[in-house]
C-alpha cells in the first residue's frame, strides 16, 4: 500500500517460541508453525508507545511484531538516519522474543510519479551498483542499534504501478539491483537481516513471479493482501491468479516461510467476512508473522469507520498470548452432556409393590392348637366355589356358630379367619394342668 506508513489518516476509535537466528547469507532457518502477529500503527516514536494500548484493547494479547517503514524521500532516509528508529530498537531489545518488520524503499524520491523510462535508467545503475553505499550504511545503523535481526521487507510491491521501486519497466535490471542491495547488506559484520520478498496480491502491473530474484537473496516470501477491488469475495482472492493460495504454493515450492506484512480493510469497506476468512487464513497457513495496517480505511482499532470488521478481529484475537492459533469452536460437544438425562429413570421406585407378600405372613395363628370339631351348620362344597367371585365382605356370623361346651372359651380370630375354620376357636380352661 502506498507509503500509507509515513503519511497517517488516522480517525482513532475509542480507544512462544524464540525467534532464533535471523538469515544471513544463508536462507534462514525453519521456525515452528506458528504466527506472531503484530500492527502498523504508526512510522515513528508513536507506533512503539500504542503496541501496548492495542494489546489492552485485545484484552492483554501479546503483540510480538513491531513494524514500521523508513521515508522514501532522499538516500539519507533510507540510510536509516530517522531518529525515530532508536525507539523501535528500543523496544525490539526489551524482549528477546520480538520481531522488528523494517520496510526499506529501494529508490529515492519512491512516491514522486516517475515515468517508466525514468524507472528503468534508475533500475540499471542500480544493477551497475550505484545505491549499493546506501544499504550497507542502513546495515550498519542497525547492527550499531543493536537490533541486527531485523526482518528487511525490500522494495515491497514492486508488481504494481505506485512506487519508484517498481520492477515493471525493467525486470531483469530489478532482479540484480535486489541482489546487489542484499549483498551490500550482508557485507556488514554481526548482521543477521532476514530479506522479506513482499509483492501486492494479484498480477497488478507485471505478475511478481517474474520480480523473484532467487532463494539466495530471499528469506521470506511476503503478500500485502488488502480486501480489493470492489465486489471481490474472499475466495476468488484466494483463487485468482497470483492471489493467496498461489502465493502459499509458491513459497512452498522454494522452501520459504510466507508473511503477510500489510492487510487490511479497503474497497469493500466495512467487511466482517473478509476480516475471519482472513485470520482463519493466515492461522491455517501459519505464517511467520503478520502485521494489520492499522489506519483508516483498512485498520480496526485507530479506525472507528469498521465496528464490524473490528469487533470479529478482537473477538478472535482477544487475550491471545501464545502465537499458536486459538482453537475456534471447541466447546461444541461438551454442552450435549446427555448423563442428566438418564437420572430420570432412576425413579424406579417400585419397591412398593412389594408390600403385598405381607399379609399372607400374618396367619402365624394357623397352627391349629386344637382343631374344634367341625362344624356342621358350615356345608364345604359353598366356600371354595364362593372365594373367587364374591369378596368375603360378608362372612359368615354368629347365627350359625354353635354353643361352645362347657370349660372352653372362644377366641375371637375374626371374621375371615373364623370363616375359613368353620367357626369359633375354643380354648379350654384346663389346658395348662398337668393332671388332666
Amino acid at each position: 500500500m502506498a507509503a500509507g506508513a509515513l503519511v497517517s489518516c488516522l480517525a482513532v476509535a475509542p480507544p512462544g517460541r524464540d525467534p532464533g537466528p535471523l538469515g544471513g547469507a544463508e536462507p534462514g532457518p525453519k521456525h515452528p508453525s506458528t504466527t506472531w502477529f503484530g500492527a502498523f500503527l504508526e512510522s515513528d516514536e508513536r507506533g512503539p508507545q500504542r503496541i501496548g494500548e492495542l494489546e489492552k484493547w485485545l484484552g492483554g494479547a501479546d503483540l510480538r511484531v513491531g513494524h514500521t517503514y523508513l521515508p522514501g524521500e532522499t538516500w539519507s532516509d533510507i540510510e536509516g538516519r530517522a531518529e525515530f528508529l532508536e525507539s523501535w530498537a528500543r523496544w525490539r531489545r526489551q524482549r528477546e522474543d520480538r520481531l522488528f518488520v523494517l520496510n526499506v524503499p529501494m529508490q529515492a524520491r519512491n512516491e514522486a510519479g516517475v515515468s517508466d523510462s525514468g524507472v528503468r535508467r534508475l533500475l540499471r545503475q542500480g544493477q551497475e551498483g550505484r545505491f549499493d553505499e546506501h544499504f550497507k550504511k542502513l546495515a550498519e545503523r542497525l547492527v550499531a542499534l543493536n537490533i541486527p535481526d531485523t526482518v528487511v521487507v525490500l522494495g515491497w510491491e514492486m508488481n504494481g504501478t505506485t512506487y519508484t521501486h517498481r520492477c515493471g519497466p525493467d525486470p531483469e535490471a530489478w532482479k540484480a539491483y535486489w541482489r546487489r542491495a542484499v549483498a551490500a547488506m550482508r557485507s556488514v559484520p554481526g548482521q543477521k537481516f532476514r530479506f522479506d520478498f513482499a509483492p501486492s496480491r494479484g498480477r497488478d502491473a507485471v505478475p511478481w513471479t517474474e520480480c523473484y530474484p532467487g532463494d539466495d537473496v530471499v528469506d521470506v516470501i511476503g503478500m500485502d493482501s488488502y480486501d480489493q477491488p470492489p465486489g471481490q469475495s474472499f475466495d476468488e482472492e484466494v483463487k485468482e491468479p497470483y492471489g493467496l493460495q498461489q502465493h502459499v504454493d509458491f513459497a512452498a515450492a522454494h522452501k520459504k516461510e510466507i508473511s503477510y506484512p500489510e492487510w487490511g480493510l479497503f474497497r469493500n469497506g466495512d467487511n466482517p467476512e473478509y476480516m475471519r476468512r482472513m485470520l482463519e487464513w493466515m492461522d491455517a497457513h501459519k505464517p511467520l508473522y503478520n502485521t494489520i495496517t492499522d489506519y483508516c480505511p483498512h485498520g480496526v482499532w485507530q479506525c472507528g469507520a469498521n465496528p464490524k470488521a473490528a469487533g470479529v478481529y478482537r473477538a478472535v484475537l482477544f487475550g491471545r498470548t501464545d502465537p499458536t492459533p486459538v482453537p475456534t469452536p471447541v466447546p461444541t460437544p461438551k454442552p450435549p452432556v446427555v448423563p442428566p438425562v438418564t437420572p430420570p429413570v432412576v425413579p424406579p421406585v417400585v419397591p412398593p409393590v412389594v408390600p403385598p407378600v405381607t399379609p399372607p405372613v400374618t396367619p402365624p395363628l394357623t397352627p391349629p392348637v386344637n382343631p374344634p370339631a367341625p362344624s356342621p351348620a358350615v356345608p364345604p362344597a359353598v366356600p371354595p366355589v364362593v372365594p373367587p367371585v364374591v369378596p368375603p365382605a360378608k362372612p359368615p356370623t354368629g347365627p350359625q356358630t354353635p354353643q361352645p361346651p362347657a370349660n372352653c372359651q372362644p377366641m375371637d380370630l375374626g371374621p375371615w379367619i373364623e370363616y375359613w375354620l368353620g367357626g369359633k376357636l375354643c380354648l379350654r380352661f384346663d389346658w395348662y394342668s398337668r393332671s388332666r
